[in-house]
């Protein structure tokens, strides 16, 4: 097989949770563990940091990676879902993996694959612990796919274990109440392993500390151990203030990633550089400040806040969840615009309710739907959200959807594309550039890209 062949075969052949959701879940650890043992183990042969939540992982994982590679070490980086590129997932040093080495590892693995029908989560992680381990990195991120407990990740022993915080998403597979949530995502807490919580909850707190009690492990709260004292935003930038506690002077932290909620994500980044330091990481404050002035760059990370143009501000997010959209809509509120447009796609196993519930009924409503079977179809994603007193006109492509936005959009107004990964995914820069021409355009999301379009699924 080549590339291409080898790309279909993973997403035609494989069960996989993006495109068709539950029905792809493995609800334990016996194929990965099947496929690692074939392997050699490569999951022993570095070391790792594991990161779950509900919220905030995937910048908590980028930006932690950001300051190894920025202390000069070798850094793994494993993540998911994709935007553009499948080997986006499995990154050394913000490089993807080699198109050959995903095309010799499936035709190795085939075989096997065959015989015991894994997942397509369950042979990525697989596959990113052999890239790891061949490459010989010094240390891995591994962010979770879903939960914690039983995900395919969970067979590692990590340097640092991490939960940046516990919302309500994914309920039919993880649980319907937060502490239920909570008892998955703890399930990576490990034996003597410190383990880091970004935001706890009076139902979550007493599950992490029954947790990590009953492994010994170390439990440090990110939001106790410090605060954030103030914050603003400068050109595309968060300049964060943060108070350390039993220090009286206070840092300030300049992010690439000008989300509001990076500055709760940069808490539980800098409680992890602490606890990696006691384990002997030579991690310094300019290590720490270097790396967050730079975190797409280093890691090619995208979709947080991101502003594509500012006339009219063209901002897509990848908020997908009750938590998501709320912080969302505290930065929509806090940011300077005259009408708003919101371009809203959605999967049918969210809580859509709870979602739609949340958003601003006077902003002019564009309904879409990413190309994956498990999309909410657009008139359905209409019709509930008339419920909530939310009106728009459906499209059948997020592109279509943002001609259309354009065409009302008068310079002051605000574009803000949002509900979904997949559809944020389905962005394309010539359906952009089309529309407001080559002028004006906000560095960010599309500096990186050199193809027409994202897409998870060509």
């Amino acid at each position: 097989m080549n590339y291409q062949e080898t790309i279909d075969y993973l997403f035609t052949r494989l069960p996989m949770f993006s495109r068709i959701g539950p029905a792809a879940y493995k609800k334990d650890l016996t194929n990965t563990l099947t496929l690692c043992e074939f392997l050699g183990k490569p999951h022993q042969q570095f070391k790792s940091i594991h990161i779950a939540g509900t919220n905030g992982k995937g910048s908590v994982s980028h930006m932690l990676a950001a300051i190894l590679q920025t202390a000069g070490y070798k850094t793994g980086l494993y993540t998911s879902p994709h935007l553009k590129d499948f080997r986006e997932r499995i990154k050394v040093n913000g490089v993807m993996v080699e198109e050959q080495f995903v095309t010799d590892f499936t035709e190795r693995l085939k075989p096997l694959t065959e015989q015991i029908d894994p997942s397509f989560f369950e042979i990525t992680v697989a596959m990113a612990f052999e890239y790891f381990a061949a490459q010989r990195v010094d240390i891995a991120g591994i962010e979770t796919g879903l939960g914690g407990r039983l995900d395919s990740t969970n067979i590692i022993t990590p340097e640092l274990s991490v939960i940046t915080n516990i919302g309500l998403d994914h309920t039919n597979l993880l649980g319907d109440t937060l502490q239920k949530i909570a008892g998955e995502k703890a399930g990576i807490i490990k034996q003597s392993i410190p383990v880091i919580v970004g935001e706890v909850l009076p139902e979550t707190l007493s599950v992490f500390e029954k947790a990590a009690n009953e492994k010994n492990a170390p439990l440090f709260i990110a939001s106790r151990q410090r605060q954030v004292t103030d914050w603003r935003w400068e050109k595309n930038s968060l300049i964060v203030s943060v108070a350390e506690e039993h220090h009286t002077d206070h840092k300030k932290y300049l992010l690439d990633l000008p989300g509001i909620y990076q500055a709760k994500n940069l808490l539980t980044v800098l409680e992890a550089c602490s606890r990696l330091r006691e384990k002997g990481w030579n991690i310094t404050d300019d290590h720490i400040h270097s790396a967050l002035k730079q975190v797409k760059k280093l890691t090619g990370l995208h979709g947080r806040w991101e502003i594509l143009r500012h006339s009219p501000l063209v901002v897509v997010d990848v908020a997908h969840n009750e938590d998501g959209i709320r912080e969302l809509v505290q930065q929509i509120e806090l940011t300077e615009h005259k009408n708003l447009h919101i371009i809203l796609g959605m999967v049918k196993d969210k809580d859509t309710g709870a979602i739609l519930s949340l958003l601003p009924a006077h902003a002019a409503y564009y309904f879409t739907k990413a190309q994956i079977p498990r999309a909410l179809p657009e008139e359905e994603l209409q019709q509930q959200a008339a419920r909530y007193g939310l009106k728009g006109k459906i499209f059948s492509t997020v592109n279509t959807a943002l001609y259309a936005a354009s065409l009302k959009a008068d310079k002051k107004d605000m574009i803000v594309i949002c509900g979904s990964i997949f559809v944020a995914g389905e962005l394309s820069m010539d359906a952009v550039k089309s529309i407001w021409g080559k002028e004006e355009y906000a560095t960010g999301i599309f500096e990186a890209i050199e193809t027409a379009a994202w897409s998870f699924f060509r």
